[in-house]
């Protein structure tokens, strides 16, 4: 049995082991389609997976802005994959790793780029990045390694803070059931299913408008922002739906106790 971690040690586990990855061969574990990487196949990669998941998406996405004028978050950036194609697309681009060594290579990756930033972050929140507000928000390969639920909606909460109105997160999560939650893999991680994926959505604020590939590694989800007004209106929804509920069950509850009280009184008894 899996000795149980406190939020504090998962992440240090996390810090840790991604840390050590990056030392060991950063650009195999960031992605592992093969061991040895130049930097013309590697940062080529990244061109790849920004034209199968963004430049194919970008109607979600820029929802007729210009991409120039926008700002981007990409969580998990590792060593700049995909952090120097997204800076080729997007006027602004804020990067986050959990991992310093990581953190160190992108920036490295990035240097002649004027664009980006790059920040390490608690792996848990984008605090780092302050009241920073961005147009899109994005994330891949990452979510699928995080050990916990928890961590995985303590981002998505602050993604929600930082996103503007109606703005969409995309991101890939793990749907392969694979381990059971607990194990804190730092490399399997924890696996959701689409339950999960819609009431992490709407717990925080968001329309679960897509998913793609439950069941699998690469299940991608569409989280977008809802906006002030339509997320007050649907606060208010619930709370009349539940003391609509509760009314009910109210009722209900008197009426059955009426029937038991009818049942257990004493009937006419006639002396003929």
């Amino acid at each position: 049995m899996v000795e149980p971690l406190t939020p504090e040690q998962q992440l240090e586990r996390m810090q840790r082991d991604w840390d050590e990855r990056a030392r060991a061969n950063a650009r195999y574990f960031v992605n592992t389609a093969r061991e040895d990487w130049t930097d013309e196949e590697f940062f080529a990669s990244g061109e790849r997976t920004v034209d199968t998941y963004i430049r194919n998406d970008m109607i979600n996405i820029c929802q007729g802005r210009d991409p120039r004028r926008m700002k981007v978050l990409e969580i998990g950036c590792g060593a700049g994959r995909v952090t120097r194609a997204l800076a080729r697309l997007f006027g602004e681009v804020y990067a986050v790793d959990i991992s310093a060594e990581m953190v160190r290579l992108a920036r490295r990756a990035c240097a002649d780029l004027r664009n980006v930033r790059i920040e390490q972050n608690n792996g848990r929140d984008l605090a780092c990045l302050g009241r920073l507000e961005v147009d899109f928000a994005f994330s891949t390969i990452v979510f699928q390694h995080i050990p916990s639920k928890e961590i995985i909606e303590s981002y998505i909460r602050d993604v929600y803070r930082l996103l503007r109105p109606r703005g969409l997160f995309k991101f890939q999560v793990q749907g392969a059931q694979l381990v059971e939650e607990g194990g804190y893999d730092t490399w399997l991680g924890v696996p959701l299913t689409e339950e999960d994926a819609v009431e992490m959505a709407l717990r925080n604020g968001f329309e679960p408008r897509y998913r793609h590939g439950a069941g699998t590694q690469d299940f991608w989800l569409w989280y977008f922002k809802r906006s002030r007004a339509r997320q007050l209106g649907i606060y208010w929804a619930r709370k009349a739906r539940r003391k609509l509920h509760a009314r009910w069950q109210a009722l209900r509850a008197r009426f059955a106790s009426g029937r038991e009280t009818a049942s257990a009184a004493p009937g006419d008894s006639r002396n003929g």
